[in-house]
């Protein structure tokens, strides 16, 4: 019997984990990626103290980190929850069964999809959800990158690295990405920011994307030329397994939570992507902050008061 199970590994994950370890609580953190979507950006330059690292490197530290207090990290995805009373039963993909007494939920989302033909036909054939992962495929090809915000911008900057040329499209007329980025896209000579876009077909030649069929003419057509696209609009939480043991979401799919992080169920803590109280700073250090919360609700749930 755990006294927490952490289920997501990802930097609100982590961040309890390494709580819970300072607070002394038995705990187990499931993951199927351990590390995180944070693994995914090439860059981050906002985490208080350590700048300029990439994702993946960021996420090693928390990970080790963890590790070196003496977590527990498996690498397994959950596909079921239970509730017992006051116990809670985990089923991870490897078949095993956990249980625990309290739970943290760090989740966090899934990418979402356009839901345009040729979307899932080319899915990895051109259609890409992760500009870090698949840039370099496109070594002085034309791409273009679809959404406004951070992730988009962050993306449609690493693309140009490689990228001979890169469309950002965007359905408003004004990026929302934080200003820091939306700099970084006017520097840069090789990004074509086009407002008021959308994708109404990904268009394809034999097995690999050609271009994206628009609604508005772009260069003289509604026919866009292009190797690769890579969609990056935001992400949906995944929530489905906390509907199993009673966890309330809202109308976006989100978990409601308290000050402390916990959910209308008690012994339910939620931190991070998956969760309504930041939804709008979806940021590493807002996860951390949460993941800790999180752990300091768990021990006065169990042990009546906080170390200090």
């Amino acid at each position: 019997m755990y006294d927490l199970v952490i289920i997501g590994a990802g930097p609100a994950g982590l961040a309890a984990s390494i709580y819970a370890s300072r607070y002394q609580l038995k705990h187990l953190v499931l993951g199927a990626e351990v590390g995180g979507t944070i693994s995914w950006a090439h860059k981050v330059d906002n985490y208080p103290g350590l700048p300029g690292l990439t994702g993946v490197d960021l996420a090693k530290r928390f990970v080790d980190h963890a590790k070196g207090l003496g977590a527990t990290i498996v690498a397994a995805q959950v596909v079921d929850l239970q509730r017992k009373g006051e116990v809670f039963s985990v089923v991870s993909s490897d078949g095993k069964r956990y249980e625990a007494k309290a739970l943290i939920l760090a989740t966090g989302t899934r990418r979402k999809e356009l839901g345009v033909p040729g979307e899932k036909e080319f899915l990895g054939k051109g259609v890409s959800y992760c500009p870090t992962c698949d840039a370099p495929f496109y070594k002085g090809k034309r791409v273009v990158v679809v959404g406004g915000a951070d992730a988009a911008c962050s993306g449609a900057i690493h693309l140009a690295k490689f990228a001979d040329k890169v469309y950002l499209l965007y359905r408003k007329g004004k990026l929302r990405a934080t200003p820091a980025w939306i700099k970084g896209i006017e520097k840069e000579k090789k990004i074509k920011v086009l407002y008021g876009t959308n994708i109404v077909k990904i268009v394809g030649e034999g097995e690999r994307v050609a271009g994206v069929e628009l609604d508005e003419p772009v260069e003289g057509g509604k026919l866009l030329a292009a190797e690769g696209v890579f969609i990056e609009i935001g992400g949906v939480p995944l929530t489905d397994l906390a509907g199993k043991i009673g966890v309330r979401v809202d109308k976006e799919n989100y978990i409601p939570t308290d000050d402390g992080m916990s959910s209308n169920v008690k012994g339910v803590y939620c931190v991070g992507d998956v969760g309504s109280h930041w939804k709008e700073c979806q940021q590493v250090v807002t996860a951390v902050a949460e993941g800790a919360v999180a752990v300091c609700g768990v021990y006065r749930l169990l042990y009546g008061n906080a170390k200090g």
